[in-house]
């Protein structure tokens, strides 16, 4: 697809289809009186007559004659107060399933105009383009590579987005939103790949890739016995029961002054959960190959990085292990030494998650880290308690917390803080250790960062746990690309001028 921004008039835009908005109650934006004027007043006679009613996320196609477009999209946008950066969203991606598998090789897009209710950091022009240039790429997302008869290729392959200006600001806005929504893709091509392809050994070769593809990008793979002269055990003993060993890859991007403390992004790579000796319930357990959606998150905002390049350092590491149950396997009831020396008892190894992070999360001390931020798909008491609309945050520190839970809200990839109280560590008490690895059932995503808050006293910490979040389940099942909005807002609110 080719994309680019205009400032041109609405009317000497040549494309096979124009998109205007309407709202449903609100002033018309100027865009969409301007394509009404050109066409004789034809988008007012329409809503008269009731074939336009202007409710959110509606669309009608209209053929056109003797005009610059040979069609029009008039995409419903609700009531002017109640266009909500999500109920925008909305519209966009009815907007998109209009059009990504229709007739029109090109597009013009007027719908930056459409105000959107909320702050300026929501609400702006720059904030709507990059929605806009987000949803373009993501909802044109497909991923076919194992089907021996490929869709047909989309016959869309232009997209003119209409701008107050063409100026820097907007144009570096758009093209975030562009760029996020092509590391959302990357974090969902490395989630749907099949675990027979997709082990730790093959997502260290894909950060290889990216450090070849972009030179701004530096990449380094710590093997199983690299790791066990380090003491990394509990990453180890994960990885015992499965002949691919494990791999902890560190991917670094440096375009802050070097004096510039680096944010840490840490992800939890499992690539297939078996449950281990703890075997999970065979019904669904195809969709466990989700459980590296930390690393592959982390795997997108570092594209996004790579494409953009902001005043920023940052390291990503990623904990890579598969967990199978054979004769090797971890056990319940064994006692690990960390990475840390602190001993874990292995009461379920199906709590896997936290074994793998809490090594990486003792190992990226060494970068005198700013803030250390991992995402995993951890505990399946998240998806209880939250559904699969927010992902859980826990955090050692409020002023970090309250950055991502901001950072969330900008980017519509929100997040909900969840307690991480002293009261709850006496849950991870063991007779034999110095803690084991699960809490029992109540408040088992809290007990899970309890675990991991042991690990990261060192620096201010925040814990996301992507579990309902990261894939859909169902008819549309496959990888969403969350949390890298959310991370991606977070990094460039911190990154230099």
């Amino acid at each position: 697809m080719n994309f680019s921004l205009s400032s041109k008039a609405i009317a000497s835009t040549k494309a096979d289809c124009l998109v205007v908005g309407l709202p449903e109650k609100g002033t018309w934006p100027d865009s969409t009186n301007q394509a009404d004027e050109a066409l004789g007043g034809m988008i007012k006679t329409l809503q008269k007559a009731g074939d336009l009613s202007g409710k959110n996320a509606t669309t009608l196609t209209i053929p056109l004659t003797d005009q610059p477009w040979t069609r029009l999209l008039v995409v419903g946008t609700g009531k002017d107060e109640d266009r909500s950066p999500a109920n925008y969203r909305k519209a966009l991606i009815a907007m998109m399933t209009a059009l990504k598998d229709g007739p029109s090789k090109s597009v013009a897009i007027a719908l930056a105009d459409t105000p959107v209710t909320g702050e300026e950091a929501v609400s702006s022009e720059a904030a709507r383009l990059s929605l806009i240039g987000r949803t373009l790429e993501d909802q044109l997302y497909t991923f076919s590579d194992f089907k021996s008869e490929k869709p047909a290729a989309r016959k869309l392959n232009k997209a003119i987005v209409h701008a107050s200006s063409a100026g820097k600001a907007l144009k570096d806005a758009f093209n975030l939103g562009l760029a996020t929504g092509r590391g959302m893709n990357l974090t969902r091509d490395l989630g749907n790949t099949p675990p027979n392809i997709c082990h730790p050994e093959w997502l260290a070769q894909q950060a290889k890739k990216l450090a070849k593809d972009y030179d701004c990008i530096k990449t380094e793979v710590l093997d199983e016995k690299q790791m066990e002269k380090m003491g990394m055990n509990t990453i180890l003993a994960v990885g015992k029961g499965s002949t691919q060993p494990p791999r902890l890859i560190v991917m670094e991007y440096r375009g802050g002054k070097a004096k510039d403390k680096p944010h840490v992004l840490v992800g939890k790579g499992i690539t297939f959960d078996t449950g281990g000796i703890s075997l999970k319930p065979g019904e669904g357990m195809d969709e466990m190959k989700y459980d590296m959606g930390g690393s592959a998150s982390v795997f997108g905002a570092m594209k996004v990085l790579a494409e953009t390049q902001p005043k920023i350092n940052v390291v990503a590491v990623i904990a890579a292990a598969e967990n199978m149950p054979d004769g090797g396997a971890s056990r319940p009831g064994d006692i690990v030494t960390t990475l840390s020396g602190m001993t874990v008892e292995i009461l379920n190894t199906d709590a896997e998650g936290r074994l793998v992070l809490c090594d990486a999360l003792t190992y990226v001390k060494k970068f005198d880290p700013a803030a250390v931020i991992d995402l995993a798909t951890l505990t399946g008491a998240c998806i209880i308690a939250l559904g699969n609309h927010a992902t859980g945050l826990l955090a050692n520190n409020d002023e970090l917390a309250n950055e991502l839970l901001a950072a969330g809200e900008r980017a519509g990839d929100r997040a909900w803080r969840l307690p991480l109280w002293d009261e709850y560590q006496s849950q991870l008490d063991s007779n034999f250790a110095d803690m084991a690895n699960i809490g029992g059932r109540p408040a088992g995503t809290i007990t899970a960062a309890c675990f991991l808050s042991r690990f990261a006293k060192d620096y201010r910490w925040a814990h996301l746990d992507i579990a309902g979040t990261a894939w859909h389940s169902g008819k549309a099942k496959g990888s969403s690309g969350r949390p890298v909005p959310l991370l991606v807002d977070y990094l460039m609110s911190h990154a230099g001028k």
